[in-house]
């Protein structure tokens, strides 16, 4: 296949030659940057076709397209900042400015980068108790399986858990699949080592060293949560 960036910049002057501004973003631009990596861009247009996404392959290249208005943008951003996860802003933080017509691409990733330091909203207390009550539940249940299958998807949703309320906690963004573990290896080494080496282990069969990690990630919150919660 070409070279990424002259495919973007190829897509883009075939597909979107009024673009205002076009970031290039993703695991390609990366030492993380595998077989399979596609070509993420957002771009920033006046109006139609904006706002759509589209899927597509382009001289090889699997590429996924976030096109938008810049009022599309601001209200994606403000969503996804509401659910302390922003795929958005990170991509026009961390990405590369391939197009910037008028001045809006620097601007925008200027604000991208501002909102992304300053963090997510911070947990209120209800949100952080119905955390550990989750949690603490989950822990339960996963004490007294006895089913193979039951555990591994009960594992497997402790580990995101946990991994959520270490991020949540800690004013730290979160992530979906390889980007939950991304910024919990980031936001905290030993934590995303310790969940990592003993999640295989609990879906084993041995869950000694997962319920060990598990309980220590409530202590960080407050501790474990269930006789006398409430919602009200």
């Amino acid at each position: 296949m070409d070279d990424p960036l002259l495919t973007a910049r190829e897509l883009v002057r075939d597909r979107f030659p009024d673009a205002r501004a076009v970031f290039l973003a993703g695991s390609v631009l990366t030492d993380r940057r595998t077989p399979t990596s596609d070509l993420d861009m957002v771009v920033l247009l006046d109006g139609p076709p904006a706002p759509c996404r589209e899927n597509l392959v382009y001289r090889g290249w699997p590429v996924e397209v976030f096109v938008q208005t810049e009022a599309v943008w601001r209200g994606f951003v403000d969503q996804e900042t509401a659910k302390r996860r922003s795929p958005l802003l990170a991509m026009c933080a961390d990405g590369m400015l391939l197009v910037d017509g008028d001045g809006l691409g620097a601007s925008l990733q200027d604000e991208a980068r501002r909102r992304w330091a300053a963090g997510p909203p911070p947990l209120s207390d209800q949100e952080r108790d119905r955390q550990r009550y989750i949690l603490t539940d989950l822990l339960d249940d996963l004490r007294g399986c006895t089913a193979p299958a039951e555990r591994v998807f009960s594992v497997s949703h402790m580990l995101q858990r946990a991994s959520e309320l270490v991020l949540l906690i800690g004013g730290h963004w979160l992530g979906a699949g390889k980007w939950l573990s991304r910024r919990l290896a980031a936001a905290d080494p030993a934590v995303h080592r310790a969940l990592s080496e003993a999640a295989p282990q609990a879906i084993a069969g041995d869950a000694k060293a997962f319920t060990a990690v598990v309980t220590e990630v409530l202590d960080l919150a407050g501790g474990p949560l269930w006789d006398g919660y409430a919602v009200r």
